[in-house]
């Protein structure tokens, strides 16, 4: 079995920080007991992190999404301390991201899947509209024929609304929504 579980920019501040949302917060426990649930299956667990520098506001998404976020070397930038456990432990690792779709990480299962055919990608966390959305369909234009699910109860959108809209939109685009 070749599975791996995303978990998607689990941050500090998309969890309580400058655009963290009480659906983030109310999610965090449930990420965890399907991270337990993935390693005890066999599951490989990767997290990504939105890496961005001082920068920011000079930047694009910065003069888009004026708010300062996950700055490198902040608390804010950190993964949550009880999600960061499973790196310190060595079940999981890290691909920080410089904008929302991660390149690296659709380059690095396409090159796992080439020496060891990978089943099924399960992505994860925060948020739905922005980032997972982005990783789900980044990962799939990569592994076509790969299965690619979004598991929805395990994520959380910048609104209710916009989580919705961002799964009907991958649904049409042939990730599996459960």
């Amino acid at each position: 079995m070749n599975n791996y579980l995303i978990v998607v920019d689990m941050q500090k501040d998309f969890i309580t920080g400058p655009l963290g949302t009480e659906e983030a917060v109310r999610i965090l426990p449930l990420v965890k007991e399907r991270i337990d649930k993935a390693l005890e299956d066999g599951e490989k667990v990767i997290f990504t992190r939105d890496t961005h520098f001082e920068n920011y506001m000079d930047t694009q998404e910065g003069k888009k999404l004026p708010v300062m976020h996950c700055i490198e070397g902040t608390s804010g930038w950190g993964i949550d301390e009880g999600l960061m456990d499973y790196v310190d432990n060595g079940d999981a690792f890290i691909i920080n991201k410089v904008t929302f779709g991660s390149r690296t990480l659709a380059e690095f299962l396409a090159a796992e899947n080439e020496f060891n055919p990978i089943e099924k990608v399960t992505l994860v966390g925060l948020c739905t509209d922005i980032c997972v959305i982005s990783n789900a369909l980044t990962v799939k234009a990569f592994l076509p024929e790969v299965p690619i699910i979004v598991d929805s109860s395990l994520c959380a959108g910048v609104t209710p609304a916009s989580h919705e809209n961002a799964l009907e939109a991958m649904k049409m685009c042939q990730i599996d929504v459960i």
